[in-house]
């Protein structure tokens, strides 16, 4: 059962009742200690009316301004489509509302520089919910701390073609409407774009959360078989090696990942399917004493972590570790960086990225 509410709790609204908000987003404003779902909008009626019925918010809007307009809405869960991150991000922004917005934050470099300029002092939040993962953190605090120098770090992400008959047996049932709200072109048109956009936004922002910024990247794909394999090199600014493993879909279980050496000790990590809500397995080795450590993270609900930890982040004006409108950025620059090098066949620079994802 949840714990016991904060005094003050953030009033939060989400933007769009599709399958990410009903299997995360409300939730866990229900759960949150310091938080509260005030509102949920969709401009599909019947969607909107059985997510109200379920989730008892205070408010419900067919229409974004009009819920932006709430002078009780502190702040705004984006829960839509990807292609209508950015647009809904300026107008909640623009409505003095701090903003949560789903990953990955933009489809192109240009959509997402063009948050930049925003009130400071609004707290515009990416949802690299695994930042919030226990293990992940532990590993953080060890590379931070003990650990030392960086020397190497591979992470992989291998998408499983058995997950859907595994997550629909822990998601609530996933509500559709023929009224919903769809992007102009459809996203799965393009695979590899939407590959990268759905799952390499979770590795990239992973490695950058425990090697920092990516200075260049080398990248092959391969399409085999009916498996996208993306393979790639990566330079970090601190000198730091890398490898990035982007699989879809494997035939096996779900398999992802890290592994990373340094000075004082290395670390290995399990992560599991997000839907399970388990903390990621990080077994971290001590060269010092010899001992290897991993931490129980009894509480693998990331996304209820999530909302807590931005909800902090706005109240007390502390940042809580959330991936901010920078990582935003660099993320959608790494994957362009990584499709460019994969189509043209050379290594690519970041701050030299062009073209689409």
């Amino acid at each position: 059962m949840p714990g016991p509410k904060d005094d003050r709790l953030q009033r939060i609204g989400v933007l769009g009742c599709g399958p990410i908000a009903q299997a995360a987003h409300f939730e866990s404003c229900t759960k949150a200690r310091n938080a509260t779902l005030h509102a949920i909008c969709d401009v599909a009626d019947d969607l909107r009316e059985r997510m109200a019925a379920t989730h008892a918010p205070a408010r419900q809007y067919a229409d974004y301004d009009a819920m932006l307009a709430d002078p009780d809405l502190e702040a705004v869960i984006i829960a839509t489509s990807d292609a209508f991150h950015i647009p809904a991000a300026a107008r909640a922004l623009a409505a003095g509302k701090h903003v949560l917005c789903e990953k990955p934050l933009a489809t192109s470099i240009e959509e997402a520089e063009s948050l930049r300029g925003q009130d400071p002092a609004l707290t515009l939040q990416i949802g690299h919910m695994k930042r919030y993962d226990p293990g992940l953190q532990a590993a953080k605090a060890f590379i931070d701390g003990p650990m030392g120098q960086m020397v190497a770090l591979k992470a992989w992400y291998c998408d499983s073609t058995h997950r859907y008959p595994m997550t629909d047996a822990v998601q609530p049932l996933i509500v559709t409407s023929a009224q919903a709200k769809k992007p102009s072109e459809n996203p799965k048109a393009d695979l590899d774009r939407y590959y990268m956009l759905a799952h390499g936004s979770h590795l990239v922002d992973t490695a950058r959360y425990f090697a920092g910024p990516i200075a260049q990247v080398s990248a092959r794909l391969l399409n085999r078989a009916g498996i996208r394999s993306w393979f790639v090199d990566v330079e970090f600014e601190n000198g730091t090696l890398g490898h990035l493993d982007l699989t879809v879909a494997v035939r096996m279980d779900w398999y992802e990942g890290f592994q990373i050496y340094g000075e004082n000790g290395s670390i290995l990590g399990k992560t599991y399917n997000p839907w399970y809500y388990k903390s990621s397995e990080v077994d971290i080795f001590h060269e010092e004493d010899g001992t290897t450590r991993r931490v129980l993270g009894a509480d693998g609900h990331f996304y209820r972590r999530q909302v807590e930890g931005f909800a902090e982040a706005v109240l007390t004006g502390r940042p809580t570790g959330g991936a901010t409108l920078e990582d935003g950025i660099a993320s959608v620059r790494a994957m362009a960086a990584i499709a460019q090098s994969a189509r043209e066949g050379r290594p690519v620079r970041l701050d030299q990225a062009e073209g689409p994802i």
